[in-house]
């Protein structure tokens, strides 16, 4: 994807209410950006470290600029803003690019399903007869956390939010419907993917539930650009759970 305005530089010099950022231009001025990830961030926010941003250039936002990129203390480039992964995983459904999920004709997003009023972030449909593939139900999660040792893990914090759309999973894999948990990895330091047990025990507790019953796990790399205003899907990384 290329980002419609062009990634500005500047300094982050704090986050704070979950969705602001103070920041510090080249020049030398200060203002504050819309930080569009309402999760802990961890890892991703130290005071100092190199930060991209768009300006929407719409005078009647009260923060017209959006915080998107950030550089930590190793030179690891992050895709802070959440949003961004379903964007990148739709752009690769197109090409055809995530190869277990290729050779389905219809990519539907944010489609109503479930016992507990969800939305699916993609329901693929119409796969090559010759693949013998079911429709199949796409849920992405944007993972930014690095522990040690490249490895990444989901999530940052407890996520009532990631627990439901697990359950929701797990209900339709057991109805027989081919259910994925997509990773889209925005961190350039992330070779592996894990799951946070020490942060939300739940959460690891219903992916292991999940997976017996035949839920897919997947994570793919995300290459970010910010020379050239743009960020895709690379490659795909390696699940330890």
């Amino acid at each position: 994807m290329i980002f419609e305005h062009p990634l500005q530089e500047a300094i982050l010099l704090r986050r704070y209410k979950r969705f602001l950022a103070d920041v510090r231009r080249p020049d030398g001025s200060e203002f504050t950006l819309h930080c569009p990830n309402t999760g802990a961030m961890t890892h991703c926010q130290g005071e100092g470290w190199r930060v991209w941003y768009t300006d929407s250039r719409n005078p009647k936002r009260k923060y017209a600029c959006t915080w998107q990129l950030v550089e930590d203390a190793d030179g690891c480039l992050i895709g802070i803003n959440s949003a961004l992964a379903n964007t990148l995983v739709g752009e690769a459904l197109e090409r055809n690019a995530i190869g277990e999920l290729a050779g389905y004709s219809s990519h539907r997003r944010e489609v109503a399903y479930g016992e507990q009023n969800s939305r699916i972030d993609f329901l693929l449909s119409g796969a090559d007869r010759a693949a013998s593939r079911r429709d199949c139900l796409v849920e992405v999660k944007s993972l930014t956390l690095r522990t040690q040792n490249g490895l990444g893990v989901f999530p940052d914090a407890v996520t009532a939010r990631g627990q439901k759309h697990l359950q929701e999973l797990t209900t339709e894999a057991k109805r027989g419907k081919r259910a994925v948990l997509l990773f889209c990895v925005q961190h350039t330091g992330i070779e592996r993917v894990s799951v946070a047990r020490e942060i939300d025990a739940e959460y690891a507790r219903l992916l292991d539930a999940a997976m017996r019953e035949g839920v897919e796990v997947f994570a793919y790399g995300v290459a970010i650009e910010p020379a050239d205003n743009a960020l895709s899907l690379a490659a795909s990384l390696p699940v330890e759970l």
